[in-house]
């Protein structure tokens, strides 16, 4: 097999070029650059490592935990890892299991009759009570075990977007980023980085909020793009060069919050709202240059500053798409 480029990979595999990037500076894959060419590629090893470490990510094993797993030629780490996890999985079974039995013991007593309120079930039995109460300490975030075509599917029964928030987001003075070339979100954001440490930002503007979209996306098959990362300042802070001060108009947007990595949510989402009966894209689909007015939101972006970028698995973002009100139809 050819090497491979990391746009190539990326489509071949199903796999955002941002994950690959993000894989490799943890130490789970390595690329190499042919002489006389500038971009990044993969030999079939790893590609093949890819793979796997693909399939055991839609297992749910943690990223550290892969790592273990693939360096390691003694079976008896991955077999310990895989124990661990079957016994979080047996939790969440029997976490599913007890609120099938009370949603059949809610349809069991309602079907009694159609005239008795909800409220009058649960108060009357203690034992139904305290299996719910029970639940809260559990994790709900269980898959059936499968393979192949059977993980695949119940992969994607799981990704469905149904956590969407509508949310406005404020007109906002904003220190920007922006970097063009290899690797740029880590060129755009290690300089804001800089600039909010170094401006005690968070203390200056303790509600302040840290954006980010592709400027531009990638136009060729080498995954050359562009990105531009967002600091909201106070209104009459100045910024220094090469960083630029831009006004933020704000907006209304959806937003579904996702764990880094996981942006292969984009496509379910934007399907979301494409068939949303109340609210319509407000972007621009041939705005390649700027992401559509696609944007992601960094949660909790203070209390990451320093931290290094291996340290991301437990890193949330919000996915934010513009949006505005559907026109009624009047009759």
């Amino acid at each position: 097999m050819e090497e491979m480029t990391v746009s190539q990979v990326s489509r071949s595999v199903g796999i955002s070029t941002r994950m690959l990037r993000y894989y490799e500076k943890v130490g789970l894959i390595k690329s190499s650059r042919q002489e006389g060419y500038s971009y990044r590629v993969y030999d079939e090893n790893a590609v093949s490592r890819i793979k796997q470490i693909l399939i055991l990510r839609k297992l749910r094993i943690p990223v550290r935990q892969i790592e273990v797993i693939l360096d390691n030629t003694n079976a008896v780490a991955a077999i310990d890892i895989f124990r661990q996890n079957m016994e979080e999985l047996d939790e969440e079974i029997t976490a599913l299991s007890t609120i099938r039995d009370i949603l059949n013991h809610f349809v069991e007593e309602l079907s009694r009759t159609t005239e008795l309120p909800l409220e009058d079930i649960m108060p009357k039995d203690d034992a139904v009570l305290a299996a719910i109460e029970s639940l809260g300490i559990i994790s709900i975030n269980f898959k059936e075990e499968q393979s192949g075509e059977k993980l695949k599917k119940a992969d994607e029964q799981l990704s469905k977007i149904n956590d969407v928030r509508i949310l406005y987001l404020p007109p906002a003075a904003v220190a920007v980023s922006h970097y063009v070339g290899d690797e740029p979100e880590l060129h755009a954001n290690s300089l804001l980085d800089s600039f909010v440490k170094e401006n005690d930002l968070g203390k200056r503007k303790p509600d302040l909020r840290r954006y980010g979209f592709n400027h531009p996306n990638p136009v060729d098959e080498t995954g050359y793009h562009g990105y531009e990362s967002w600091v909201t300042i106070p209104d009459d802070m100045e910024v220094p060069a090469p960083l630029e001060k831009k006004q933020f108009c704000g907006g209304l947007y959806a937003a579904h919050m996702i764990s880094f990595g996981d942006f292969n949510e984009w496509d379910a989402f934007l399907a979301w709202i494409m068939k949303n009966e109340q609210y319509e894209f407000a972007g621009d689909l041939e705005d390649q240059e700027h992401m559509c007015g696609l944007m992601e939101e960094h949660l909790n972006y203070y209390s990451h500053i320093g931290q290094p970028e291996t340290d991301m698995e437990h890193l949330q973002l919000d996915l934010l798409i513009p949006i505005k009100e559907k026109e009624r139809q009047t009759p």
